[in-house]
């Protein structure tokens, strides 16, 4: 042995690598959270990596495409209708102008980007001083620590919303393969979740429409005939914007289909027609069947009973233009119903769906049952392969919409409607049967997304 080389400690090996088992732990669990939505992006890149920065996390995240970037005027060229995510690991903790960061990334950014930051928590900042001074831990100190609120503020002054916050690493050890499942777990709790060693933050920088997007309009009719011109005449114009309307017929006995035909020929110069027949059964079967039919920039769905008012979707697409959201979703709760629009046990099980998502999937949702969603189409095409991965659990549609939303950091702004009475046919919800099989998707969405067993 060297003469100036000085044998380590039994102790001080030993504490070495207990926190090197520990960090690589951390950082497995790290790059499994954000996978969870890198997946479905068309590629993930690493931006401004840091000294101490082993690569761990970047290379345990799994996406189609990965690369690295030193630095903005190094990022490949994408189109527009590309979906990339922006990768930072602990760059906000080292970072005295986190405000002018996040206002440079945005000018490279498109739309449909998004951008998962890596931020360590404040509340065990001592942790990072007494492993450095015991020698276990190398690196510089992290500097800047962030509190919910001072994290939130930010992003919006750099014109960014935080669309999705998870904790992550709350035991720092497999504990005979029970580490998994305990930090999952820990991660829905309340108050303790907010004790993990980081935390995935997924933003949206908040941008209008370059240009006028067009839009698909879908309607799933099953015994609807005396709806269906109705649906055509009181279509808003969105300001020259190029809409189509796609009917969707259900295995109607009521002539619907018969109907759809003739309003096809008689006002197919106001707007362009598509009308199919549904070969499955129900109402997600008819939205995938229509969806998969869109040729537009935008979707949006429109219930054929009219309950809301087609004049209104005039608001859901300036919503989307304007930036405020990449997800428009209806709400019907707000004003009160004209007359026998939704009966009181139907009201009171929106209303707990609406409250128990909004947990289940850490985002605010004032109705998860309205029929009328908007979204780009691009997104619902990663919406599809999330189904893929997750499973065709959904009969109606509304949660296989809503679950990979929030997921993806999409955005989501509720539009308030009054809920209107029928004027035709009667309704095709069965409330017990039904509302059970709504219980069961959200307690699925609980230990498959929030929890994650």
């Amino acid at each position: 042995m060297p003469q100036n080389t000085k044998p380590e400690c039994a102790s001080g090996n030993w504490s070495r690598r207990l926190y090197s088992s520990a960090r690589c732990f951390i950082h497995e669990l790290i790059g499994d959270e954000i996978s969870t939505h890198s997946r479905y992006f068309d590629a993930t890149i690493q931006v401004f990596s840091l000294p101490h920065d082993d690569g761990d996390i970047f290379r345990s995240i799994q996406c189609p495409k990965k690369s690295l970037a030193a630095d903005l005027q190094e990022l490949p060229a994408a189109e527009p209708e590309s979906r990339r995510l922006f990768f930072l690991n602990g760059n906000f903790n080292h970072h005295f102008d986190v405000e002018g960061l996040l206002r440079n990334f945005k000018k490279a950014m498109h739309r449909g980007d998004r951008l998962t930051v890596v931020v360590y928590n404040s509340y065990l900042r001592g942790m990072y001083s007494l492993a450095n001074s015991l020698g276990i831990r190398k690196g510089e100190l992290p500097t800047t620590y962030f509190t919910q609120a001072s994290l939130e503020n930010i992003a919006k002054l750099a014109g960014f919303e935080i669309t999705r916050t998870r904790q992550v690493g709350f035991l720092p050890f497999r504990l005979f393969g029970l580490g998994d499942f305990l930090n999952r777990f820990f991660q829905a709790l309340p108050i303790i979740r907010w004790f993990g060693l980081a935390e995935v933050v997924l933003l949206r920088p908040v941008m209008a429409s370059k240009t006028k997007p067009s839009l698909s309009i879908l309607v799933p009719a099953r015994n609807e005939r005396g709806n269906i011109e109705g649906a055509i005449l009181r279509l808003p114009d969105l300001g020259g914007a190029k809409r189509e309307l796609i009917f969707v017929e259900g295995h109607s006995n009521d002539g619907t289909w018969e109907e759809i035909l003739r309003v096809q020929k008689k006002h197919g110069d106001l707007i362009r027609i598509v009308a199919l027949q549904q070969e499955g059964k129900g109402k997600a079967d008819a939205v995938r069947t229509g969806l998969a039919q869109a040729s537009c920039d935008l979707v949006t769905i429109l219930d054929a009973d009219l309950t809301m008012p087609p004049e209104l979707l005039t608001r859901f697409y300036e919503a989307y233009e304007l930036g405020l959201a990449d997800f428009v979703n209806g709400s019907r709760l707000l004003y009160p119903m004209e007359g026998e629009a939704m009966r009181f046990l139907n009201w009171l099980g929106n209303i707990f769906f609406a409250k128990a998502l909004s947990f289940v999937l850490q985002c605010p949702i004032g109705d998860s049952l309205c029929g009328t969603k908007l979204m780009a189409r691009r997104d619902y095409e990663r919406f599809c392969a999330w189904r893929k991965d997750f499973g065709d659990f959904d009969p109606f549609g509304d949660f296989e919409l809503l679950f990979p939303m929030a997921l993806l950091g999409l955005g989501t702004i509720d539009i308030p409607v009054r809920y209107r009475a029928r004027t035709y046919g009667s309704t095709n919800i069965r409330r017990f049967r039904d509302g059970w099989i709504l219980l069961k998707m959200t307690t699925l969405g609980l230990f498959r997304i929030r929890v994650r067993a």
